[in-house]
């Protein structure tokens, strides 16, 4: 598995390993695939598994049915991630706590809804009259609701936050597109003046994942996904044009396909160009000595030099920042951020 030597290095260093699903549907993506897979996460030494569904397309009676049938089988903490786009993200917390979830991810009230989590304050409040009340003290959630309150409003006010992310959309659970890549089309069609085409886009998405083996529209698939959407709406034609991420990906560089890629479609992205079947890191030689002398008197740690790495156009300065400066003062008002156990 691709994934295999990030949970090695987590167990070696004694760090709590989280793997995800990242849930989709597709004449693949059945129940019996998803328990699969968890079989194979357990085995990797899964601490927790969190059930991502990053489009929020799963409903309220397939969460009960996937995360009963889950916790029949293990042990292991069950996290569900949803978002609200669709407009049934709450019933599916509700199912999914009925069912035996152990973690719920919300957002406070401010930044909720929409493309965001169900509120914190509110499935709180329900799920404190249950045996398995959460035990969340609501007057400090209200504060921290009120101090966000502003700066929500604020960047409403300044364009930043396009208040068409916050409406419900329930075509979402057609196109399974999740709500960061909604987001990003939106942005994207608005600097082309195309706006009146996103329906097009939309409806394109499906197509588009089709074609590429039904991969699951999460970070970055959902951005590449969109991205050659865009271009085929845009353009006129179907892979007229056609990003670099895209070919890396049909040749393997991402890893294999959850369903095949046809060869027609393959030749007439990638032509004759050699597929990879091996681990893609495997292909890629040692570099991390390489990055810490290129990184010099900046890093005074490994992390460092992975900031470097990770973030070249940004991460010096912020290095220079974090080691020239003086002492911060005393920090009041922290606000961490945390999810709902239940």
């Amino acid at each position: 598995m691709m994934l295999e030597a990030s949970s090695k290095a987590i167990k070696k260093y004694n760090g709590h390993c989280q793997c995800a699903i990242s849930y989709t549907t597709s004449p693949i993506h059945t129940p019996e695939y998803y328990l699969e897979l968890i079989k194979t996460m357990e085995s990797m030494g899964a601490d927790s598994i969190c059930i991502k569904d990053m489009a929020g397309v799963l409903t309220p009676y397939k969460a009960y049915d996937l995360v009963k049938r889950i916790k029949e089988m293990t042990d292991i903490p069950i996290d569900l991630h949803t978002h609200c786009t669709g407009g049934i993200a709450d019933m599916i917390y509700m199912k999914a706590v009925e069912a035996g979830v152990d973690i719920i991810d919300t957002a406070i009230s401010p930044f909720s809804g929409g493309t965001s989590q169900p509120p914190t304050e509110s499935l709180s409040l329900t799920f404190s009259e249950m045996e398995r009340n959460p035990g969340l003290d609501m007057e400090k959630l209200l504060q921290v609701a009120e101090y966000f309150k502003p700066i929500r409003d604020k960047y409403m006010a300044d364009g930043v936050l396009n208040p068409k992310v916050l409406l419900t959309e329930p075509q979402t659970l057609k196109y399974q597109v999740p709500g960061g890549m909604l987001s990003n089309l939106l942005s994207q069609l608005k600097g082309q003046n195309a706006e009146d085409k996103y329906e097009d886009v939309l409806k394109e998405v499906p197509r588009v994942r089709k074609d590429l083996g039904y991969p699951p529209l999460v970070t970055p698939m959902s951005q590449m996904v969109g991205t050659q959407a865009l271009f085929n709406v845009l353009t006129g034609e179907r892979y007229k044009l056609v990003p670099k991420e895209i070919k890396d990906y049909v040749k393997g560089n991402y890893g294999k396909s959850p369903a095949p890629i046809s060869d027609e479609f393959r030749k007439k992205i990638i032509g004759d160009e050699k597929v990879i079947t091996v681990r893609p890191a495997d292909l890629i030689a040692p570099e991390f000595e390489k990055m810490k002398k290129e990184a010099g008197d900046l890093a005074k740690n490994d992390e460092d030099v992975l900031a470097v790495a990770l973030f070249p156009q940004v991460a010096p300065k912020f290095l220079e920042n974090k080691y020239n400066k003086k002492p911060a003062e005393k920090e009041d008002n922290k606000i961490k951020f945390i999810n709902v156990t239940m």
